[in-house]
């Protein structure tokens, strides 16, 4: 399944290098909620509640922070500090159902998802998520 970017943001790659890792974090949670829950509906034939709890297996924290650790050694320099800036990020949300680390794990995650949709980085994008596919359902 390929992500399709629409012409959503107008915003220059300089102005989004501006944005606070954690706009970029809220744009890529949405991103990979909409991905996983488009991959589920064309995998399965699953009713919305079974959906939602398959779909909690890969969005998660503990999920997407093994994703990420599971990727790094693939990933580029820019990408892993877009990471770091996402996970060090002062978030004053507290973690439900997930250690903090973990939690700051996948803020990072998503907002190198949002970095990527936002600059439209769609091969890359792409990329990863297939990776994350792959981890998720291993």
């Amino acid at each position: 399944m390929e992500l399709k970017l629409g012409d959503f943001n107008k915003k220059s790659e300089q102005e989004i290098n501006m944005m606070p890792p954690l706009v970029w974090a809220y744009i890529g949670d949405c991103v990979y909620e909409l991905y996983i829950r488009s991959y589920l509906v064309n995998k399965t034939n699953f009713k919305p509640h079974k959906l939602h709890v398959e779909a909690t297996k890969y969005v998660k924290a503990s999920a997407q922070a093994k994703i990420v650790h599971t990727i790094k050694d693939k990933l580029q320099e820019n990408e892993l500090d877009i990471i770091r800036r996402g996970r060090n990020a002062e978030n004053h949300h507290v973690a439900k159902n997930a250690t903090v680390i973990d939690y700051a794990y996948s803020t990072g995650f998503e907002a190198l998802i949002g970095y990527l949709y936002l600059t439209k980085k769609s091969d890359r994008l792409n990329e990863i998520l297939k990776q994350c596919i792959a981890i998720i359902e291993e």
